[in-house]
């Protein structure tokens, strides 16, 4: 069956979670990686917990409560004006290099779309910031179903939004949580390599400090072993063109 549409994870996958460092180095020197990581890490962390514990608070409330937890493990504070500006840059984190050229190779033949866990709003300012806006056929959040990826119930807005069976989409992630949710949904799925058990294993040979950033990137190393392995792995968005076009013709034959 022909892939009509492909569905991108925004953070991390489009957008570059990482740029948010910057704003916190400026607010906080000295502590810019670590709050960004472990702010990243909670931040998944809280997702995953109102969706089990069935207390669905959108995004923006996640990502607040979580960067509040994130200071309180170094005795730090914000006034409101500063944590209101942190938080806010999520809105701008910087979409990867080769986005826009991907997103641009792809669009005559395939509906193009975000699914995300970012609440509407904070999608709506992401997508309108970095450009991309005039790709994309759609920006889908799960708001619409108040559950969390990779919770199948996240996954349901694609089919109804870009009237597309799930075995028509390609959807593309660098997360491994949401490529096994994907997959578990009947999507055709794609990961995105960005870190590679050789880069990490070189990085702890060297010498570098283990910290929070460690961890991160031992998260994103590989897919998960849930027994929902991607159909296709590229080390870069600028890869996609030719690994959708394979999974399309692996479909038609």
């Amino acid at each position: 069956m022909t892939i009509r549409a492909v569905v991108f994870d925004a953070y991390g996958t489009l957008y570059d979670v990482q740029s948010v460092a910057g704003v916190i180095e400026a607010a906080f020197p000295g502590h810019g990686d670590y709050i960004t990581q472990v702010w990243r890490l909670k931040q998944l962390e809280y997702s995953w917990l109102r969706s089990l514990m069935d207390r669905y608070e959108d995004f923006l409330a996640v990502t607040r409560d979580s960067l509040n937890y994130t200071l309180g493990t170094l005795g730090l504070a914000a006034d409101a004006a500063l944590f209101g500006r942190i938080v806010e840059a999520y809105n701008t984190v910087s979409p990867y290099p080769d986005a826009a050229a991907a997103l641009e190779a792809l669009k005559p033949n395939h509906r193009l779309a975000i699914l995300s866990n970012g609440s509407p709003a904070m999608l709506d300012a992401l997508v309108r910031n970095s450009g991309l806006d005039r790709y994309l056929d759609a920006v889908i959040s799960v708001d619409a179903r108040k559950a969390y990826k990779p919770d199948r119930r996240a996954y349901e807005p694609v089919e109804h939004r870009l009237g597309c069976r799930p075995e028509e989409v390609a959807f593309v992630s660098s997360n491994g949580f949401d490529i096994a949710g994907a997959r578990s949904f009947g999507f055709k799925v794609i990961r995105i390599e960005r870190v590679t058990p050789a880069a990490l294993r070189a990085d702890l040979t060297g010498g570098a400090p283990i910290g929070p950033g460690t961890l991160s990137r031992a998260l994103r190393t590989q897919s998960e072993r849930l027994g929902f392995d991607p159909h296709a792995v590229v080390n870069a968005l600028s890869a996609l063109p030719e690994a959708v076009g394979r999974l399309d013709s692996a479909a038609q034959a």
